[in-house]
């Protein structure tokens, strides 16, 4: 095969030991086989290979199987999408779960459609399907934009194109990823949610972002309740300083006790740090007063 019928591109710095050679890259229509790019066919499932570049490393076993029932019972209703690689090879770019469902179900063949497409294309294409599917969580989406950026030299505002998010919400996607490892397989398995996850960003301490992290799963705190936490972490309600205690001269409490018990009444001493104060007799009633005062005029 001719170096012509490649089409070679300028990789960032770094993909090409993630993404395969440019010269396995089939760009053109004119490799003979049964089918050319742009075909929709049915092929046979050993003529198809994985795709090298699936964001996805896990499948659930379950929903495979109701797949699978699903294909036995109604066959493929939506083709798989493949680039071919060689004579009557093909490679898949999307459409893993059918495929693999349709092993499950023990088809022999699979509906095809057949594009055209280098491995950087083919990168971009997979992760971009793979971010619009109902069941990706958001670390996974987060970890495919970031791949999008990074191994497609794709800026963000070209990304939010791509993909018709905007950017804002992108932005807030990648920086999940700036959680711990904690956070983020917390997550990824559900047991909290995307918005628990933005209170916790706002979060500077790693310590405190787990700390919170554990509070929110062992009380099945809402989101509302987390973000009260982490108000209330950040901006701290400020304490109210105690009055300071001041010190009765003991000369003091001996000559109110004395005078107490002369008048028949409680009597109450205050004094500030300067030596300021008061002195308080307590009475309850009217006739109360009255008495006390007649003792006063007495003392004199």
């Amino acid at each position: 095969m001719s170096q012509d019928k490649y089409k070679k591109r300028g990789l960032g710095r770094g993909l090409e030991a993630i993404l395969q050679s440019p010269e396995t890259d089939i760009t053109s229509t004119d490799i003979s086989g049964n089918y050319v790019a742009g075909a929709i066919a049915e092929i046979e499932l050993d003529k198809i290979t994985a795709n090298p570049f699936q964001p996805r490393s896990e499948f659930d076993d379950m929903a495979l199987r109701e797949l699978a029932a699903s294909i036995q019972s109604q066959g493929v209703i939506q083709p798989v999408t493949v680039r071919k690689v060689d004579v009557d090879k093909y490679q898949l770019i999307s459409g893993e779960r059918r495929l693999r469902a349709s092993r499950l179900a023990g088809l022999t063949t699979i509906p095809v459609f057949i594009r055209i497409a280098n491995d950087e294309q083919m990168l971009e294409m997979a992760l971009i399907e793979n971010i619009h599917r109902e069941n990706l969580n958001a670390i996974e989406v987060a970890i495919s934009y970031q791949r999008l950026l990074e191994e497609c030299n794709l800026t963000q505002e070209q990304l939010s194109e791509k993909v018709g998010k905007n950017r804002s919400t992108i932005t807030n996607f990648l920086r999940l990823l700036k959680l711990p490892p904690e956070v983020q397989i917390a997550l990824r398995d559900g047991h909290i949610s995307m918005g628990h996850a933005r209170a916790l960003i706002n979060i500077e301490s790693d310590v405190d972002q787990l700390t919170i992290l554990q509070r929110i799963i062992d009380n099945e705190l809402n989101v509302r309740q987390t973000e009260a936490i982490v108000r209330n972490l950040n901006n701290p309600a400020p304490k109210e300083k105690k009055a300071a205690v001041q010190t009765i001269p003991l000369i003091f409490k001996q000559q109110a006790k004395q005078f107490a018990e002369k008048i028949n009444a409680k009597v109450d001493i205050k004094r500030s740090a300067s030596g300021k104060g008061s002195i308080v007799i307590d009475f309850s009633n009217d006739s109360e007063f009255e008495r006390i005062m007649s003792k006063l005029n007495n003392l004199s």
